[in-house]
Order: structure tokens, then C-alpha cells, then sequence
């Protein structure tokens, strides 16, 4: 390994500055052109692209993933990978700020690509697809993508600053009632009824949130139910998310609300499916070393972390927290003071691409590479110390 540069930290930050324009324009390009799970077809481009000009080594299209993106840098002992999202929320577009989280993982490569042998470190960063539902680093974590790693870490965008964001334990659902069709008016008596199993279902729950948790979530929306007053509806479909503590609570809580399913085939005498949306998202358990060195750094960038009631985002998950199981992982929150707007709202969408925005990228890039280089210069403490 050759000798440690005397000051990264300065030399990053400059790097990160220096690629300011191009940065930005990626967020804000991703944010015009919002793409749904694991249809990111140009974001992921666009990613892949900027970190391979900057000399990474890129694969696009990794992982059994077309929009998956794997681009490292460096041959040092110490791995660390930067994780990229870039997937948008249907018809709200990227009213969860994903464009900012790619562009400040790209920086955050960048501020590190000429520092990685240097350090002693090997940079990666991942684009994963699909985390709105669709599970890509659950997937990329089966197939071996944070194998070996040392770290992990993201940043997101939220309403205000969070060194840590509490994430759930997430299982996500799709539901479907077949039934029999016949005209509402003459011959009713002939029909099975697809749109009351649903009703039956949705009734079965309201009650059942009554033996529910705290932190339990329950939440859906019908997709279908029936086309015309007159006929008696032959199909129904929905999606639900049941959300709880962790994957031991999550397990009986979706067994629960998935016999509440039942009930209304039983009721109704429809056939009933259910079919996993994507992998169950395990909650969130931030590394707390890691946790402590990105927190000093983003404080030395001027950004502050303010008090916050107890279980301020209980319900939020991640796809992250799969990963957080697996690799020491972080996952902080941007805040861009636009409260009271809040994440998958529209007016959540337009804060994404504000100077406030804008600021995030750069400080979230520059905070994550520092956190990258705290790392480096403990490992080498430690292995100087065993020396």
C-alpha cells in the first residue's frame, strides 16, 4: 500500500465540489424522469456511466438485475460499499428523494475514487433496484453482491435530519378473489361475489387492529373490485403491506391478517390467492460505530440533529435492513426543512429538487466518503497496533 495521503478528508471534499455541476444534474435529471421498480432503465444508465468516466470498473445489468449496477474502484483490504436507489413512486414520481440518494452515492465515489489503494480500501458502489416494493437489495444480497464488504451505507432525504432511521419489518402482498358473475337485478342469487370477500377481509382487519401493537401497521388498497353496478362482481384484487417491529413479530402478525383473507373466501365461497409482492424487508439495525464517525462528520458539514420524539417514523422500512443483518450498515436522513411536507407526498417531490436538495447531495456524498476514510485510518491504527 502506498503512503496515506496527510489530509483526504480535504482532498475528498474537493473532489466532491469539483464534480458540484455534474452531481446535480444527475439529480436532477432522475427526478424528471422518475422510473418504477426495476424499470430504471436510464437512471441506472445514467449512474453507471458517471462512475465508469471517472475510471470505475462497471457492470451494468448484474445480479440476474437489468437495472443493477456494480462499479468498484481500488484493491485495498478494507471494502466498502455505497449504495445507490434510484426507483420513483407511481404517479407522485420521486416523492421519496431516491434521485438525491443516487446522486450523493455517486459522489461519494467520486470524492473517493483517487484515495481507494492510497487508503487501503476498495470502493463500491451499488445500484440497487426496486427499493419501493420491489426488494433489489434483498435480491442483490441473496446473489452475493455484499459479500465480503467491510461497510455499507446510504443516506435519504426526509422532512428533517435523522442520524438513524427506525425501520420496520415489512411483508408485502398481493391479493385476488375469483368469483362468479351474474346480473345484480334478475338473477343475483347466481352470483359469488368477488368485491364482498373483499369488504369481509377489510372488516376482519379493522376489528383485528384492536390486538394489535403499537408499532404493528396494517395498510392496502383495492385495485379492482367489480366494473358495473349490475353485474355482480367475479374479481377482486388488492395490494397489502403489513409492517411490525422486526421479522420474529412480522411472521404471526401477516399470518394473522392473511387468515383475515380467508374469512372472506370462507363468507363468500370465492377462491382466494395470495401472492409476495418481493422478499420481507427486515427492520433496521444501524451499526453504531458507524452510526457515531458519519454523525461527526455531518456535523462538521454544518448539518445539526435535532431532538425527536420517541418512534418519530415508526412504519418507515427499507430494503437496507436486510442488509444491516448481513454488513455493519447505515442508513441517515437528510433533512430538507421543507416540513411540513413528508415523504410520498407531492409536495415531498418538488423538495427534491430544491437548493436545500441540491445541498443534501453534496453533503450527504462528502459525509458518507469522510465516514469511508474514518474507517481506512482506524483499520490501519488496528493493524499497526497488532504490528
Amino acid at each position: 500500500m502506498r503512503s496515506s495521503p496527510t489530509n483526504p478528508k480535504s482532498i475528498i471534499e474537493r473532489r466532491v465540489r469539483t464534480a458540484e455541476r455534474d452531481l446535480l444534474d444527475l439529480s436532477h435529471r432522475i427526478h424528471a424522469h422518475p422510473e418504477l421498480a426495476f424499470q430504471e432503465i436510464r437512471a441506472s444508465d445514467w449512474v453507471a456511466q458517471q462512475l465508469s468516466e471517472a475510471g470505475f470498473e462497471v457492470q451494468h445489468g448484474c445480479y440476474g438485475l437489468p437495472t443493477a449496477v456494480r462499479a468498484t474502484v481500488g484493491s485495498g483490504p478494507l471494502h466498502i460499499a455505497i449504495c445507490a436507489e434510484y426507483d420513483a413512486l407511481p404517479e407522485i414520481g420521486h416523492a421519496c428523494g431516491h434521485n438525491v440518494i443516487a446522486a450523493a452515492a455517486v459522489g461519494a465515489g467520486l470524492g473517493l475514487a483517487g484515495l481507494a489503494d492510497d487508503l487501503g480500501m476498495t470502493i463500491t458502489v451499488l445500484g440497487t433496484p426496486a427499493e419501493e416494493g420491489g426488494g433489489g437489495k434483498v435480491l442483490m444480497l441473496e446473489r452475493g453482491a455484499f459479500d465480503g464488504l467491510d461497510a455499507a451505507m446510504m443516506v435519504h432525504p426526509a422532512a428533517v435530519e435523522m442520524e438513524a432511521m427506525p425501520g420496520s419489518a415489512v411483508s408485502m402482498f398481493d391479493v385476488s378473489y375469483r368469483g362468479t358473475p351474474a346480473h345484480a337485478g334478475a338473477y343475483p342469487e347466481r352470483g359469488v361475489n368477488a368485491a364482498d370477500a373483499m369488504t369481509v377481509a377489510q372488516v376482519a382487519i379493522g376489528l383485528m387492529r384492536q390486538q394489535t401493537t403499537a408499532a404493528d401497521r396494517i395498510q392496502g388498497i383495492v385495485t379492482e373490485a367489480g366494473s358495473a353496478a349490475n353485474i355482480i362482481p367475479d374479481a377482486s384484487r388488492g395490494r397489502w403491506i403489513v409492517r411490525s417491529d422486526d421479522l420474529e413479530a412480522l411472521a404471526p402478525l401477516t399470518a394473522r391478517v392473511q387468515r383475515c383473507f380467508e374469512a372472506g373466501a370462507l363468507a363468500t365461497g370465492c377462491e382466494l390467492s395470495i401472492a409476495q409482492v418481493s422478499p420481507d424487508y427486515a427492520d433496521m439495525r444501524p451499526d453504531p460505530g458507524l452510526l457515531a464517525l458519519y454523525r461527526a462528520n455531518a456535523e462538521a458539514l454544518g448539518r445539526s440533529f435535532p431532538d425527536l420524539p420517541g418512534g418519530a417514523a415508526v412504519g418507515a422500512a427499507t430494503d437496507m435492513g436486510n442488509v444491516s443483518h448481513a454488513v455493519p450498515a447505515i442508513h441517515p436522513m437528510l433533512g430538507l426543512d421543507c416540513a411540513p411536507a413528508v415523504n410520498h407526498q407531492p409536495e415531498f417531490t418538488a423538495a427534491c429538487v430544491t437548493p436545500a436538495a441540491d445541498r443534501a447531495v453534496l453533503d450527504g456524498a462528502i459525509a458518507m466518503a469522510w465516514t469511508a476514510a474514518d474507517l481506512a485510518a482506524t483499520s490501519q491504527a488496528v493493524k499497526r497496533g497488532k504490528e
